[in-house]
């Protein structure tokens, strides 16, 4: 086993309006605006965003695609008891290769890569299907 940090910047820009930053100079806003990602639709796009790039390497060696849509969904649910969290996750993916031998080799290797993603390689929703837990630290 091997252990790598990891680690992004949040920084509030106004009421409601937030920027990430990593490490190597990339930045994306978010917040509670309606023409922003919420930090739930950023969870999903990790999700898809992690397996897609799996599965795009793998596939596209063979052939470009003519398609490559990865839609991540879920019910978003409110409790006050146990709290707020997602639930039915799930990750579908609509991918269309050129006709012909590449394309066939790609098509054939997609339900493989997307399960070998979905096992071991995509390190997000593998986080959230383990259940990791999460600490807290206010400086």
């Amino acid at each position: 086993m091997t252990t790598s940090g990891r680690s992004v910047r949040v920084e509030r820009e106004s009421a409601g309006h937030y920027v990430a930053h990593n490490g190597r100079g990339a930045s994306i806003r978010f917040g509670s605006g309606d023409d922003e990602f919420s930090p739930v639709e950023l969870l999903l796009a990790a999700i898809g965003g992690c397996t897609a790039i799996d599965t795009d390497v793998a596939t596209s060696r063979r052939t470009e695609p003519d398609e490559f849509v990865v839609t991540v969904a879920g019910d978003k649910v409110s409790d006050p008891e146990s709290g707020n969290r997602m639930e039915n996750l799930s990750v579908t993916f609509r991918v269309r290769f050129p006709e012909g031998e590449q394309g066939d080799a790609a098509r054939a290797m997609l339900p493989r890569t997307v399960a070998l993603s979905h096992d071991k390689l995509c390190t997000v929703s593998r986080t959230v299907e383990l259940g990791t837990p999460v600490r807290m630290v206010v400086e």
